[in-house]
């Protein structure tokens, strides 16, 4: 088993370079696993604590709070697990910024459509796991923040069947 001696900051380069590069991930509200859904996060390259989403009004996003995301990357090497929490964004600088042709297909009414909810959810503490599930580099981290490597163990242990 390999500690989790690397770089925080190449840890969280490469956890943000893995995130742009995927489509989706797992999103629920804190205390509700049956609201776990695949959602598209919307990511600034200068804002790492901060992910945003468009939803619908109709979503049990809708009214923001805590939330936590799941998410794997496509070559299966890293997997996440954050929280934050969820909270509707009013700049209508950064709605433009996000705004594109797979979004617009979700809403009828396009950019005006009164059914879209925005939201950002301001990340707080996270745990990633990093490389071969059989050589696990495991580090508990703050996104954006100090990293704390003393969780290995107890994800040793939780993974062992």
């Amino acid at each position: 088993m390999k500690h989790a001696e690397g770089n925080p900051d190449e840890l969280k380069t490469k956890f943000w370079k893995a995130l742009a590069d995927s489509s989706f991930l797992f999103l629920q509200n804190r205390d509700d696993s049956s609201s776990a859904v695949p959602m598209s996060p919307q990511l600034d390259k200068d804002a790492n604590s901060s992910i945003w989403f468009f939803t619908h009004d109709k979503s049990s996003f809708k009214d923001g709070g805590p939330a936590v995301a799941t998410f794997q990357s496509k070559g299966h090497d890293m997997f996440a697990r954050f929280d934050g929490h969820l909270v509707r964004e009013t700049s209508q600088e950064r709605f433009d910024q996000f705004w594109n042709n797979f979004v617009e297909a979700w809403y009828e009414g396009g950019k005006d459509d009164p059914h879209i909810v925005f939201l950002r959810m301001d990340l707080g503490r996270a745990e990633i796991w990093d490389g071969d599930m059989s050589l696990l580099n495991v580090a508990k981290m703050a996104l954006g923040m100090y990293v704390h490597d003393e969780a290995e163990e107890k994800h040793v242990k939780q993974t062992s069947l």
